[in-house]
């Protein structure tokens, strides 16, 4: 059996923008068991809850699901993604392929580039660790001698990176971009390492 917090998902699946009383007649439980239910989901970054206006009077509260909640149910997105990319290299010349992928790096390093101005580069790192975290990755960093290396521990990359390692290039060059030095690659985990590593070199010393 689907427990209630399956079931108020899956109804928010099928009724975005609903009601906390139109989502308990829904699930078949009362409405304060509900709005707990619904606190914890927003806790959890699974719902968000959005004003909405119906005439005269105060805004009542619609819940629906975020990304992350979506990402609760399964998709295809990996199929079509490496079924794309596949079309792609195809039809493209490589260096081509390779240049769009750093496109998407320096686009959105171009988006936080105003965030970063002034920063020392441990704060940088940490700005990095957390952009990083919003596209999936899980991120580490420590300091030897005039170097940094900087540890991405889990990948959102992988399963596509296998048939299709250019993707690498993103945040390879999403790092460089944001540090404004070069970050070499020094170990990968699709090529058995146990996770990627980058190295920045700052030529500093403690």
């Amino acid at each position: 059996m689907k427990s209630t917090k399956d079931k108020i998902l899956q109804t928010l699946l099928r009724r975005p923008k609903i009601t906390i009383n139109d989502l308990a007649e829904a699930v078949g439980i009362n409405p304060i068991s509900v709005r707990h239910h619904l606190t914890n989901l927003q806790m959890e970054g699974l719902i968000a809850a959005d004003e909405e206006r119906h005439g005269v009077g105060r805004p009542r509260l619609v819940y629906s699901l975020t990304e992350d909640g979506m990402e609760k149910f399964p998709t295809k997105y990996l199929r079509l993604t490496t079924r794309l990319l596949t079309q792609m290299k195809e039809t493209m010349p490589a260096p081509i392929v390779s240049q769009l992928f750093g496109q998407i790096a320096e686009d959105l390093a171009n988006e936080y580039s105003s965030q970063i101005q002034g920063l020392s580069m441990e704060e940088r790192l940490e700005f990095v660790k957390e952009l990083l975290a919003q596209e999936g990755f899980t991120v580490e960093w420590e300091k030897k001698g005039s170097e940094y290396q900087i540890h991405e521990i889990s990948c959102p990359y992988y399963q596509i990176g296998i048939a299709h390692p250019e993707v690498c290039t993103v945040d390879q060059t999403l790092i460089s971009k944001m540090l404004a030095l070069p970050a070499n690659r020094v170990q990968c985990i699709l090529d058995g390492g146990a996770h990627c590593t980058y190295v920045v070199n700052t030529g500093i010393k403690n």
